[in-house]
């Protein structure tokens, strides 16, 4: 099964696109954690909120347990803001050393610079955001 981080804007519709690929962000995720926080960042995954959507859409992929969805806390959000500096943090150090993450380093810095886009996009309307994680 794998695994993709991907971000939600708060709202039915944001007025533009916000779909980020992911995969290459949720495989290297424990080496992008590290990363983050040698570097003084918040790392991706604090950003991670679960809410009725995402978990449906996780019970309709047939992982995790529908008791679930009865005890979800609100969903939190975050402000673009935050989200902006830890992937320009971690754009800046991939693209100084580009072998620290050997092969995946292209694929992990293109879907950071999507996330990049669609977290200024967020930010410029004054919106707010979370990641979600899918698995397929």
């Amino acid at each position: 099964m794998a695994a993709s981080l991907y971000i939600v804007v708060e709202g039915e519709d944001p007025g533009f696109d916000i779909f980020v690929n992911g995969h290459a962000l949720a495989r290297n995720e424990d080496a992008l954690e590290l990363m983050a926080r040698r570097l003084g960042a918040a790392p991706l995954l604090s950003f991670f909120s679960a809410d009725e959507n995402s978990m449906a859409l996780l019970l309709e992929q047939g992982t995790g347990n529908p008791s679930w969805a009865s005890h979800l806390p609100q969903p939190q959000w975050f402000d673009p803001s935050n989200g902006l500096r830890t992937v320009r943090t971690l754009i800046e150090f991939l693209f100084a050393t580009p072998a620290a993450l050997g092969s995946e380093t292209e694929a992990v810095m293109m879907e950071l610079r999507e996330y990049e886009r669609v977290l200024q996009k967020t930010a410029e309307r004054g919106l707010v955001w979370h990641l979600a994680v899918s698995w397929r």
